[in-house]
């Protein structure tokens, strides 16, 4: 429901032991790197797809010359996951594996000099910093934290590091629980009491430390002791914590608000923190939305960020912000630009800064100039680009696509032309017949094109018919690109024998900020008309075959299925919502981030003259029931609490009551995602299963 990058989804599922399809070792031992796998055809399954090593992180050394990154792979029979770490030469050459160990090895960076690699461990029992040589030898634990930290970086002079860790603060209402050691309850008394999948009795804080002295056991507070967080939880990182390069200053990512004044509002700022002084600037004050993730320029003289213009709308464009030390000038550098900027990175020249943009359902790598705030498109294809390191004459980026996973390129910053740095998965994917994959501009009820991808099955003949499946997205504003997804993996359904049809509807960036406001204040509106328009043109097709329709979707693209499954005049004869919000007033009130269903449903439902917010519920799919017709599977997890359980229990009891054939697929250890192994194996036999049963 949240808008988050693909990639940003796959960090967060943690890292891997192998996984073999057909075990011949014993359920305990460790494999440590790339599984074996032995496959019993040249088609996708669940258990082919969870074999796949999960490249991420990677980071180019001060010299340019070498790249260190993580593969994670999975061990589906331990339900287990581990990530080693790799070195390999920025040109492609001598790949080395540098870590074989039980324990996963995260966040790896370069110290200043080079001669060093950090890393974040679990080894000596809480999640610390660690250090290597270059080539994994001489292991050395640097910090000794109480209760762990989340992450680190070194000072560009080496002499400190900057670190995140959970600050505890003292329970308010401690002198109820005396003489009580074993009650369980918690009292609370304002809001973002939960928050996606956690519930909240911390928040991170920065620390700065001295390195020089040996094992870090404690450092300074960077935030002041403040009852705010940094980075931004759930999915900041320490892309949002940056030194300066004279490693005098820490400039840092906050929102500092907290309780209901929290839930309602997503107005952070970019603060400087003077190690020297202790003093504190806000150098986005002003600026409402989302500031987030500040780079200094190599010459200290600058600093970009990425910057959304409103309070409460978390899909604002996403604007490349240049603030001048020297002049305190602020510059929106996009300000002509209809599209999104993401993951900056400064030339090493600070005359330019190269940036990640979607643009027409593909994520591209571009560059702004400085000098004339021109804006150039540097690659072009069918591909996301989810980060760009600039090396020299060269660029490092990562790339995947939706029949690829993440892999390490090199790219020519004068032609666009790419080639892969690192081939983590090679040989699996050399053994797999993959789909093809089509771009359509079908028009909608409006007039407009519409970009639609569709994927045909492996071997397709167009002389068969086949079943179809109508994509609806989540986020809600979250592109239909060519990401690869773990769970809503395109190539998984086509191998399964089903035609694809998935649509940029209205509310997806990369069309122009106008097609991507639409939808707010407009669910069940236009971008319903859209994905009709798109299943309706496809079954003109002779190989579709129209009596054998399924509709399938996550998150917003559950509550698109739940509301179509009202609303589809007969077209589709299976339904899958998967997180999916039913009862949009249930929603409003059991929902943790008040800022987004105020943006996007209009405000609360008791406010009979707010027209829109009155639209808005009046469309909430639990009023459609009456009209369903169709079998409907219905997932949820425990621990999601952005769309509560309680919203899929919802739906699957209206359906069973009305007698509709129905299942309900419950993960009492899964949030919004579906993250350990052997479930998200469940989720796939289930979610085929079911369309199986009423497609085939």
């Amino acid at each position: 429901m949240k808008k988050i990058s693909i990639i940003l989804c796959i960090a967060l599922i943690g890292i891997m032991w192998s996984c073999k399809l057909e075990e011949k070792k014993t359920a305990e031992a460790p494999l440590i790197g790339k599984p074996a796998i032995e496959l019993k055809s040249d088609l996708m399954t669940p258990e082919v797809l969870w074999s796949f090593g999960r490249l991420s992180e990677p980071e180019l050394s001060p010299d340019k010359k070498t790249l260190v990154y993580g593969v994670t792979y999975y061990d589906v029979a331990q339900n287990k996951s581990n990530r080693e770490l790799y070195v390999i030469g920025s040109d492609g050459q001598n790949l080395k594996q540098i870590t074989t160990t039980k324990f996963s090895e995260y966040q790896a960076l370069w110290s200043p000099d080079g001669k060093k690699i950090g890393f974040m461990s679990t080894e000596s029992g809480s999640m610390q910093a660690w250090e290597m040589n270059p080539d994994g030898s001489n292991r050395k634990q640097i910090t000794n934290i109480e209760n762990g930290i989340n992450g680190f970086k070194y000072s560009p002079d080496q002499k400190k590091i900057l670190y995140t860790a959970e600050v505890f603060p003292e329970n308010p209402q401690k002198t109820l629980y005396e003489g009580l050691p074993k009650a369980s309850g918690k009292i609370y008394n304002d809001l973002m009491y939960r928050h996606w999948d956690t519930w909240v009795q911390s928040y991170s804080h920065i620390f700065q430390a001295d390195l020089t002295t040996g094992m870090i056991t404690k450092g300074t507070d960077v935030m002041l002791n403040e009852p705010y967080e940094s980075p931004l939880s759930p999915f900041g990182g320490m892309e949002q914590i940056n030194w300066s390069p004279d490693s005098k200053a820490i400039a840092y990512t906050c929102r500092k608000k907290k309780g209901m004044e929290y839930a309602k509002s997503t107005n952070s700022d970019i603060y400087l923190y003077e190690l020297e002084s202790g003093k504190t600037s806000n150098i986005s004050e002003g600026m409402m939305g989302y500031d987030v993730a500040p780079v200094f320029s190599p010459n200290g003289k600058m600093i970009a960020w990425q910057s959304m213009e409103r309070d409460g709308y978390e899909s604002d464009k996403n604007r490349l912000f240049v603030y001048d030390f020297e002049t305190k000038t602020k510059t929106d550098f996009t300000k002509n630009f209809d599209q999104n900027a993401e993951s900056l990175a400064w030339s090493d020249n600070n005359k330019s800064i190269w940036f990640i943009s979607d643009f027409h359902a593909t994520d591209e790598i571009y560059r702004l100039d400085i000098a004339d705030g021109k804006i150039a498109k540097i690659t072009e294809g069918i591909h996301n680009y989810t980060g760009v390191i600039p090396a020299g004459d060269k660029l490092i980026a990562t790339r995947m696509s939706m029949s690829m996973p993440t892999e390490i390129y090199f790219v020519d910053p004068a032609t666009g032309k790419d080639s892969p740095i690192t081939t983590t998965n090679k040989d699996l994917l050399e053994k797999i017949t993959m789909a093809r994959i089509e771009q359509r501009w079908i028009k909608t009820t409006d007039n407009k094109d519409m970009h639609t991808w569709i994927i045909y099955p492996p071997h397709f003949d167009s002389t068969k018919k086949y079943p179809t499946l109508l994509y609806c997205e989540g986020g809600p504003q979250s592109t239909v690109s060519q990401f690869w997804s773990f769970r809503w993996n395109f190539q998984m359904m086509a191998a399964n024998g089903y035609i694809i049809v998935a649509p940029n509807r209205r509310g997806l960036p990369g069309f122009g900020q106008a097609w991507n406001e639409q939808i707010s204040g407009d669910y069940g509106g236009q971008n319903m008309k859209d994905y009709l328009s798109a299943i309706d043109a496809m079954t003109k097709e002779s190989y579709v075959n129209k009596d054998k329709l399924g509709c399938v979707g996550a998150s917003y693209g559950g509550f698109s299925v739940y509301w179509l499954a009202g609303n589809h005049n007969k077209r589709f004869k299976a339904f899958i919502a998967h997180d999916g919000m039913f009862n949009l007033e249930s929603q409003y009130l059991e929902t943790e981030e008040m800022w987004f269903v105020n943006w996007d449903l209009g405000g609360p439902f008791w406010d009979k003259n707010n027209k829109i917010a009155q639209r808005s519920f009046a469309n909430s799919p639990h009023r459609f029931v009456q009209n369903w017709d169709a079998p409907i599977l219905c997932i949820h997890g425990e621990l999601d609490y952005r769309i509560v359980a309680t919203q899929g229990m919802q739906a699957f009891n209206a359906a069973v009551l009305r007698g509709i054939p129905a299942e309900l697929l419950y993960f009492p250890d899964e949030n919004h995602w579906v993250l350990k192994p052997q479930n998200g194996i469940l989720w796939q036999r289930t979610f085929f299963n079911w369309l199986d049963r009423w497609l085939k």
